[in-house]
């Protein structure tokens, strides 16, 4: 079995959750296996080869959990996108449209380098909307976007096209 294949195998689909309609992927199963847990860590590596990252940033919160283990793996650091008003420190920050208003994100002022080639990882692209936020941040701090990687694409909801005008540079271990 492939790591799509396995993957299928384990993330739940939870209907009407959050809200009627909806078809919700729960990845939380993967956290019970280490052993694929680590295989995620692998695959990611593997599609970002002769990808140049100097960084990766994890989006609140679920990619903090992978995000930060390839990170480690890769040597890099680890940089949290939070929620406006979660840091401690100085922060610089960005507001973007959602269907019904506005969101606000933030990132230490400190915690990106001129220049870097940052990753962007998320569990989950759906709409795009936070991942496009996060790249404008991004390029805020005057690093460049190297790509993005999630776990989990809805390809219905066509976040891709949202977001490939940052980077071409996607990568998905599991497609819906």
């Amino acid at each position: 079995m492939n790591l799509e294949e396995k993957l299928r195998a384990v993330i739940r689909t939870i209907p009407d959750f959050p809200k009627a309609g909806v078809l919700f992927k729960d990845i939380t199963p993967l956290f019970y296996n280490q052993a694929l847990c680590n295989e995620i860590v692998e695959g990611f590596i593997r599609k970002l080869k002769g990808t140049s990252i100097d960084a990766i940033v994890g989006i609140e919160s679920r990619g903090f959990l992978f995000g930060f283990l390839l990170a480690n793996k890769l040597d890099v650091p680890f940089v949290l996108v939070r929620k406006a008003g979660k840091l401690p420190y100085l922060t610089v920050s960005h507001e973007y449209f959602l269907e019904y208003g506005t969101s606000k994100i933030e990132m230490h002022t400190d915690s990106l380098k001129e220049g870097w080639n940052v990753l962007i990882h998320d569990d989950l692209l759906a709409t795009g909307g936070t991942a496009d936020a996060t790249a404008h941040l991004i390029k805020k701090m005057k690093a460049k976007v190297a790509g993005f990687s999630f776990v989990v694409e809805l390809e219905f909801l066509e976040g891709r096209e949202r977001i490939k005008n940052h980077s071409n540079n996607i990568q998905c271990l599991v497609n819906y």
